[in-house]
């Protein structure tokens, strides 16, 4: 079986991986796309540490092949959108609707997958990025089958991340001020969340000038290439600012152009050890700063919601693929999203 393996150094496309039968409340699925998300590049750069061997890969779509014992909100011949939310069910967390803090789901990588007689983990309890692979019942999304797979791969991170980010987390408003720093996968569907929201003013700040004409396609009504910009725009400041880069002085910027009640917003990845520093006072007149894991999701409600409104025509995703590749040009693919040449480049099977 193909699959995109991490050895500790690089990532390569192998073919002789294994993945074990679904256990008890678990599905195989046959991987038919994935999108190529910066968590994966962060994973072979190191900016996120996970164990090695692994197959990588967390933003898929496919065709359920088999079910385990229990499992029956599935079944073989689905199409299913991936979440990598390996929650529980039944823990606090869980009970509140608040799977993304479930302990079950954080930092447990298993291990379905072997080569040569070896476990290999998988990452982000997903591992898209193979030809099979053994996720929890909860994890599948029963899909429309007219959604095409390559697109609703996105909605399994970038969307639920980005337009989650706005919808669940921050609770984005009718006649909102929002500030994107940062178009790329992520930054795309936060505007594009923004939109759907009914926010007034969405400023879009990128230091590429080509991305002006996607960043308002998916919503933006403003585009600057620098956050010096938007205090002449939203001279009081921003109700909402989106960071979708991972960059601690763009964190900064975050907190510094919010407007009284402003809520700043984290979304990109830095150094698991960065530290970032702004000014206390900065924060008084009920400014905060919001962490945001997944954006805050509930995948089996708003994976359903999402392949919805793109049915409608109000949630872009077939825009969001930049282009496809087979598997086999992984080493293509990396080197495009590295450059920035690509919003999101999807892996076909």
């Amino acid at each position: 079986m193909r699959g995109v393996l991490f050895d500790g150094k690089r990532a390569e496309v192998v073919d002789d991986l294994e993945v074990r039968e679904p256990g008890p409340g678990e599905v195989l699925v046959a991987v038919s796309a994935a999108g190529l998300c910066h968590s994966d590049l962060s994973v072979i750069d190191g900016t996120i540490p996970f164990p090695a061997p692994a197959v990588l890969g967390h933003e898929g779509a496919g065709v359920v092949e088999e079910v385990g014992a229990g499992v029956t909100h599935v079944a073989a011949g689905d199409h299913v959108a991936l979440s990598t939310l390996a929650n529980c069910g039944t823990c606090a967390e869980c009970d509140r609707g608040r799977p993304t803090m479930c302990r079950q789901a954080i930092g447990r990588p298993g291990r379905p997958f072997s080569r040569g007689g070896r476990p290999v983990y998988q990452f982000a309890s997903n591992s898209a990025f193979a030809e099979r692979t053994v996720v929890k019942a909860v994890q599948a999304v029963r899909i429309p089958k007219d959604i095409p797979l390559p697109s609703a791969a996105l909605i399994g991170c970038g969307v639920l991340t980005g337009v989650g980010a706005v919808l669940n987390r921050a609770r984005v408003d009718r006649g909102d001020s929002v500030v994107v720093i940062g178009t790329g996968g992520i930054g795309l569907n936060v505007l594009q969340g923004a939109r759907i929201a009914g926010a007034l003013r969405i400023v879009a700040v990128d230091v590429n000038p080509a991305k002006e004409a996607v960043a308002r396609r998916f919503g933006a009504t403003d585009f600057l290439t620098s956050a010096e910009g938007v205090r002449e725009l939203l001279p009081t400041g921003a109700d909402h600012v989106f960071e979708c880069v991972g960059r601690v002085e763009l964190i900064r910027q975050a907190v510094d152009l919010l407007d009284r009640h402003g809520q700043a917003v984290l979304l990109g990845v830095p150094p698991a050890t960065a530290e970032a520093s702004f000014r206390v006072s900065s924060l008084f007149l009920d400014k905060s700063i919001l962490g945001c894991r997944y954006g805050a999701s509930r995948p089996q409600r708003d994976v359903a919601l999402y392949a919805e409104l793109y049915r409608t025509g109000r949630l872009l995703l077939d825009e969001l693929v930049t282009r496809t590749y087979p598997v086999e040009d992984f080493a293509q693919a990396t080197a495009d999203a590295e450059a920035g040449r690509v919003a999101r480049g999807v892996l076909t099977f």
